[in-house]
């Protein structure tokens, strides 16, 4: 069998680990890496017995396709070129900078018909993919996604470093247009927002809860998904699936508060048939699959096939315009509910300005 040809550009946290599994899937070969950090290249591609190049134009027709893990500044001017050559790419997430460089590249991927994928890896969690088959159109989502500091992806904030995971998962799940965005935030550290509460309401009345906090004690990732046949809870770091639902009984219309309402009840005993006797507590099985590993192999495949990516252009575009949205929530928030008083997520100098871009 022939196998992808593939480079990586962007030998970092992220990127390092896109060689690893290219250079042990059976449907690719890595034949190159990427970075302008010659200690930082060399490392990786002497690890995976493959080639190092200081300039990423050096990959043009060495390669089939290739992951790009650079800092999302340069997203649309790399991604680009290899679209416009025919390449197929994933991009990491987010797809660009901003919502205009995301359309952009869109546009670049559909005119050039070019396999574009982006790396919302969640989408691939084997626990996301068990909660999305247990739940029922979702009438209310609630999600946390909190770290410590990396000291990566400096270059953004908290919405497109970290949210912007959950907003992609979101929009996927109540598939509805986007119709009111609530937001506020802080910047903890300096340059961008650090830490943002969202509320999201959509047009088929679902409304979802996000918090995205990266300067935490503790990492916790977790979604809970409210529909009509129940609750399914997930943790995507431990990848524990829990589904709470309805049993016969109660959909029957016994009531536990009617017993409780009754002369002489045991309380204790009820609280202690809830779970059981009137909720029944599910915990499926989930696989082992590395999210990472499920991700870049779909991509392999899309890109030899010619199948669409999972997380396609368009998908991304949609989650960076909602982030845009909870951006611009967070920035005209009033901490006040005064006009002279402080807004956004600058609370010690309202004035102060996030650094251009590269």
């Amino acid at each position: 069998m022939t196998r992808l040809r593939v480079g990586v550009v962007g030998t970092g946290a992220l990127g390092r680990h896109h060689a690893r599994i290219y250079s042990q899937l059976d449907t690719t070969e890595l034949v190159a890496v990427a970075d302008t950090s010659a200690e930082r290249g060399r490392i990786v591609a002497d690890a995976h017995r493959t080639r190092w190049f200081a300039d990423f134009r050096s990959l043009f027709g060495e390669v089939d396709a290739v992951s790009i893990a650079v800092p999302t500044f340069a997203h649309r001017a790399v991604a680009a070129e290899f679209l416009q050559r025919g390449i197929a790419v994933l991009v990491e997430k987010p797809l660009a900078a901003n919502v205009a460089e995301a359309a952009s590249l869109v546009s670049v991927s559909e005119r050039a018909q070019t396999t574009l994928q982006v790396g919302h890896v969640e989408r691939f969690n084997p626990a996301a993919q068990v909660a999305r088959r247990l739940c029922g159109p979702a009438k209310y989502i609630r999600s946390e996604r909190v770290s410590p500091y990396a000291f990566r992806s400096t270059d953004i904030g908290v919405v497109l470093d970290v949210m912007i995971h959950d907003i992609d998962l979101i929009l996927d799940l109540v598939g509805s247009p986007l119709r009111d965005v609530e937001a506020f935030g802080v910047s903890i550290l300096g340059e961008n927002e650090d830490c943002v509460q969202a509320r999201l309401r959509f047009e088929n009345g679902c409304v979802a809860d996000l918090a995205a906090n990266r300067v935490h004690p503790t990492s916790r990732r977790s979604m809970q998904i409210w529909s009509e046949v129940g609750c399914v809870s997930v943790d995507f770091a431990s990848r524990e699936v829990v589904h709470y639902r309805p049993t016969d009984r109660l959909r029957s219309g016994e009531s536990p508060l009617d017993r409780a309402r009754r002369p002489g009840a045991d309380i204790e005993q009820l609280k202690a048939e809830i779970f059981g006797q009137y909720l029944h507590v599910e915990r499926p099985e989930v696989p082992k699959t590395d999210a990472l590993t499920a991700e870049l192999a779909s991509f392999a495949d899309c890109a030899i096939h010619g199948r669409q990516p999972v997380v396609d252009g368009h998908a991304a575009l949609a989650a960076m315009q909602a982030a845009d949205r909870v951006l611009k929530s967070v920035a005209s928030h009033r901490w006040s509910g005064r006009a002279d008083g402080p807004m956004g997520p600058f609370l010690v100098d309202s004035t102060a300005k996030r650094p251009a871009a590269a």
